[in-house]
């Protein structure tokens, strides 16, 4: 039975009387704005325990923490009357309140202005956590292995050969498969704590600037290229993710990547990483179309939209819109190169 989200506010202490503001979009974790005297003040999530154990919360809390004294703006855990990182309802149920933060959530980013603002965001987030070492609580086994990713993708084409989608499903993977060998970028990369999951709808703006990354269940140990990969095929793809073909703005990746050295400072990523965020970016669209592909045979992808068809559809047709995306990204290559090299010049930074 589902716990009635306005019951579960008795756990934390309020200044005054708290109102559920409404439902906030998450494909993972329900939330909703919690507000008193009508302002919003807090988040209220209940935790997707399918994907997520609770002790993520002390992740988060570390985090957090070691962001907030090197005066990075970010969502905080609210301790609960009896001083906990979360809440538990009599159903099991798993729940937290995080400080509300920024005004705006952004689907599609347009505007170069907000793409530099979250590029530099983002490097100032990673640049305060240079220096913290943790040892995650939450850890999610192969994230961005995108040789496993591949393998899984062929295991699933001859595990289900009777499937009605197998066809189309063998003729995008075989590009795919075929991408990924031709791949040509590092593979040795230094690891550092990252927010996992930069989607642009987990940048939080206000005005128009980046203010506060928030969902913060992703942290993880990873490297640059795969961070800033999934980030910029998110920020620069003016087509809709649930379109059979993309479009890769090159006016908005030069803007991020402007922000994004702008907020390195003099110790941001190595020459090698540098060189590596492009390549990163066709190697996670690489690596989401498999994953997609072979969710479209096994329909076992929690999110999808029957307007598409069915889960299968859905999730073929997002398999052929990242492949197209990754081909894009490819096209555009030495281009993005050159745009990435002269962002790099101290000259070519806003402060």
């Amino acid at each position: 039975m589902s716990t009635d989200p306005i019951t579960v506010l008795d756990a934390w202490p309020w200044p005054a009387p708290p109102a559920i503001g409404g439902a906030e979009a998450g494909l993972i974790n329900q939330s909703w704005t919690v507000e008193v005297g009508g302002h919003p003040i807090a988040v209220l999530q209940r935790l997707n325990t399918d994907v997520f154990i609770p002790e993520v919360h002390e992740d988060i809390e570390a985090v957090t923490v070691h962001l907030a004294e090197r005066g990075i703006p970010t969502p905080r855990l609210l301790r609960t009357r009896e001083n906990a990182l979360w809440h538990t309802d009599p159903a099991g149920g798993v729940w937290r309140c995080l400080t509300h933060v920024g005004r705006d959530t952004v689907h599609r980013l347009r505007d170069p202005a907000m793409a530099w603002s979250a590029g530099r965001l983002v490097a100032r987030f990673h640049t305060a956590l240079r220096d913290f070492t943790w040892d995650f609580r939450s850890v999610r086994p192969s994230v961005h292995n995108t040789d496993a990713q591949m393998a899984r993708l062929r295991t699933a084409l001859e595990a289900r050969p009777e499937h009605r989608l197998h066809r189309a499903v063998a003729h995008v993977s075989g590009q795919i498969l075929e991408c990924w060998r031709r791949w040509d970028g590092p593979r040795e990369l230094p690891t550092h704590v990252l927010h996992g999951d930069l989607k642009i709808s987990n940048v939080r703006f206000l005005d128009g600037e980046a203010v506060a990354l928030i969902d913060l269940d992703t942290l993880q140990w990873g490297t640059l290229d795969a961070e800033l990969g999934d980030a910029l095929r998110s920020w620069c793809n003016t087509a809709s993710e649930d379109a059979r073909t993309a479009r890769f703005d090159l006016t908005l990746f030069e803007a991020a990547i402007r922000g994004y050295a702008a907020g390195s400072g003099n110790g941001g990523p190595t020459v090698e990483e540098w060189a590596s965020i492009v390549p990163g970016i066709e190697r996670i669209c690489l690596e989401l179309a498999a994953r997609f592909a072979r969710d479209a045979l096994e329909e076992s992808y929690f999110g999808w939209d029957p307007r598409h068809g069915g889960r299968g559809e859905h999730n073929l047709l997002r398999a052929e819109g990242q492949l197209d995306l990754a081909l894009r990204v490819a096209d555009a290559a030495p281009l993005a190169r050159r745009k990435l090299d002269q962002a790099r010049a101290p000259q070519n930074r806003r402060s």
